[in-house]
């Protein structure tokens, strides 16, 4: 178990490559009873896919899902009072740069979590779960993965960013609530 010490009102973004298991790690996060809310475009694209026709190809829709999930994370970030953990790839730099602008403006600790998986696992994680990313964005996640997984082993923090805790496939995350 990882531990991670967090503040009542941080802002936790776990990132990774798609496939990395990040929605798995997050299934097994333990808060130690501290209130958190969990955000994830799976929970937009459940919602979403309970609506639209069942031959509607996610393609056409993903593009919303990805906008519904952001201005979730916008409005629990500003309206809620406790720990929020956010599923984000965050791979791309304008991404985490809109996270810490969010975190920033709303007066949140931020923590960039980084689940570090090799492409290979990140693929074998999609067919798994039976959803592939296109070939060719995948190839972009893993190729901005991979500049990142170089930076951090030197102990580069993201610009904005608190603190970085990197983790890996096998470990569990326990979120350990320290006072302001």
């Amino acid at each position: 178990m990882t531990a991670v010490a967090v503040r009542p009102r941080s802002f936790v973004v776990l990132a990774g490559l798609p496939g990395a298991g990040k929605s798995t790690l997050l299934a097994h996060l333990d808060s130690g009873g501290a209130p958190v809310v969990v955000l994830d475009s799976d929970q937009v694209r459940t919602r979403l896919r309970a609506v639209f026709p069942e031959r509607l190809p996610y393609r056409v829709y993903r593009p919303l899902v990805h906008l519904v999930h952001r201005l979730r994370v916008l409005v629990f970030a500003i309206g809620g009072t406790g720990l929020l953990v956010v599923h984000e790839p965050s791979t791309r730099p304008t991404t985490r740069a809109g996270l810490v602008a969010v975190g920033a403006l709303t007066g949140r600790h931020r923590l960039f979590l980084w689940l570090d998986a090799t492409a290979d696992e990140a693929l074998a994680g999609q067919v798994e779960r039976g959803r592939l990313v296109r070939g060719r964005s995948f190839s972009r996640h893993v190729r901005r993965a991979a500049w990142l997984r170089g930076r951090f082993a030197g102990g580069w923090v993201p610009r904005g960013w608190d603190a970085l805790v990197v983790v890996t496939r096998q470990d569990r995350v326990r979120l350990s609530v320290t006072p302001d």
